[in-house]
């Protein structure tokens, strides 16, 4: 009698939903999927120990594919709503497109509740992860403060010195020529480079690149008709080598000594010491970029989808948590993989002090941090993308065909009008 009682106390416990849940979830070990792209996905991996010790019945599973492929899969999931992770890792050019789309959780809200955590992060940052009325899209784990990264022996050769280079933007220019006339030597990559930079600078916090909140165009003004002026003066005194960023071309540059500088992350010093060109170690220095230019290149950010799988969004929280807010993975982050933190509490670490072999002994990483204090993020808006194509085929009819600065703006500033609102 009393074990048929037991019985039937039992089965009207476990007819109880919320216990029969709780039954089922322990019964079914859970997997959290992670869409990342190589070095976040070593990154996430490396993370794993210290998560299992906290959900030993959780699993993670990290897909990766390259760059391109990784973000083409998420585009297409996020339309879909179909195959979406339940963490994607984003990079900072895509985090402003998706966050007008509407598919990315508002990070806002509860369970997630990120404004809590908000002073945690580098200013620009977060302002980067800011969509529509305030949203929160994305959660920012490594950021890229710009750099000038210079070879100190091709400018010795030359007679100049680091103040040459960043006094000011003509200065750099003026020093390019005296590179080239005395040892041969580049002083970019392509011309391209000069005008990313300089139409990214004097922003102010929450202006936006190439339209304003009202999606006005703001390309027929001085910030770009001095960029695309500087360029071309790059152009017309040869101090471009044409070559692309990435290109097998651009490789070789650096290896072989005939690019003398480069505006870039702060992360590009890692790729030159691990894989772009490990031979120059000790010859070059890091420097701001000329005329006190503060801006920011790249970055990761973690998201989840809103049509993701429910029941798994806390869990897949707790897992950008330890990522981000992680002041031991943050850091482990940075030195395995050059990923410079987000997290302000890791920036106190004694490493930032540390010399860098591959920068002649430099401690550089001071010098990164603190233009991560000066960066202001421009707001995002949905023809960014369609924009930046825009400015760059009138920028090179300027540079190959000698097309009028003036004409070339005002032909942009009218096929973006076009699409501004659309």
């Amino acid at each position: 009698m009393g074990v048929a009682l037991i019985a039937g106390v039992l089965l009207c416990l476990l007819a109880s939903p919320g216990l029969a849940q709780s039954a089922g979830t322990a019964a079914a070990p859970r997997t959290l999927l992670v869409a990342a792209y190589p070095a976040i996905d070593e990154v996430i991996k490396e993370a794993l120990p210290e998560w299992q010790r906290r959900h030993p019945d959780v699993a993670v599973k990290v897909v990766s594919r390259q760059f391109a492929d990784h973000h083409t899969a998420m585009t297409t999931a996020l339309s879909t709503g179909s195959h979406l992770p339940d963490v994607m890792a984003l990079e900072v050019g895509y985090v402003g497109r998706f966050a007008m789309g509407g598919g990315l959780e508002d990070l806002r809200q509860p369970p997630f509740n990120i404004e809590r955590v908000r002073d945690r992060f580098v200013p620009y940052a977060y302002q980067q992860a800011l969509g529509r009325a305030g949203r929160v899209v994305a959660v920012p784990a490594d950021i890229g403060p710009g750099s000038l990264l210079y070879r100190a022996d091709i400018l010795a050769k030359a007679g100049l010195t680091e103040a040459d280079l960043t006094g000011s933007w003509d200065s750099y220019v003026a020093a390019g020529v005296q590179l080239k006339a005395r040892t041969g030597a580049y002083l970019v990559s392509h011309a391209r480079d000069i005008k990313d930079v300089l139409i990214r600078s004097g922003l102010k916090p929450g202006e936006g690149l190439y339209f304003d909140q009202d999606s006005n165009v703001l390309v027929n003004s001085p910030r770009f008709v001095r960029a695309f002026e500087l360029a071309r003066t790059v152009r017309q005194n040869k101090l471009d080598a044409k070559v692309t960023t990435w290109s097998n071309d651009w490789s070789e540059g650096f290896r072989r000594g005939t690019l003398a500088t480069q505006l870039s992350g702060a992360w590009l010093a890692g790729h030159l010491n691990h894989w772009l060109a490990p031979q120059t170690a000790g010859k070059w220095r890091a420097a701001q970029l000329p005329e006190n230019t503060f801006v920011a290149y790249g970055g990761t950010f973690f998201a989840i989808a809103k049509a993701s799988p429910a029941p798994n969004k806390a869990l897949a929280w707790e897992l950008i948590e330890l990522l981000t807010l992680s002041r031991e993975r943050q850091l482990a982050a940075f030195k395995a993989h050059d990923a410079f933190p987000a997290l302000l509490d890791a920036h106190t670490d004694p490493f930032f002090e540390q010399p860098i072999a591959f920068l002649g002994q430099q401690p550089a990483r001071l010098v990164w941090r603190d233009a991560t204090r000066r960066i202001n993020a421009a707001a995002v808006h949905k023809q960014d993308a369609f924009a930046e194509e825009v400015i760059n085929t009138e920028l090179d009819k300027v540079l190959d065909q000698n097309k009028p600065i003036a004409q070339a703006l005002a032909d942009a500033q009218r096929l973006l009008a076009q699409r501004a609102r659309r």
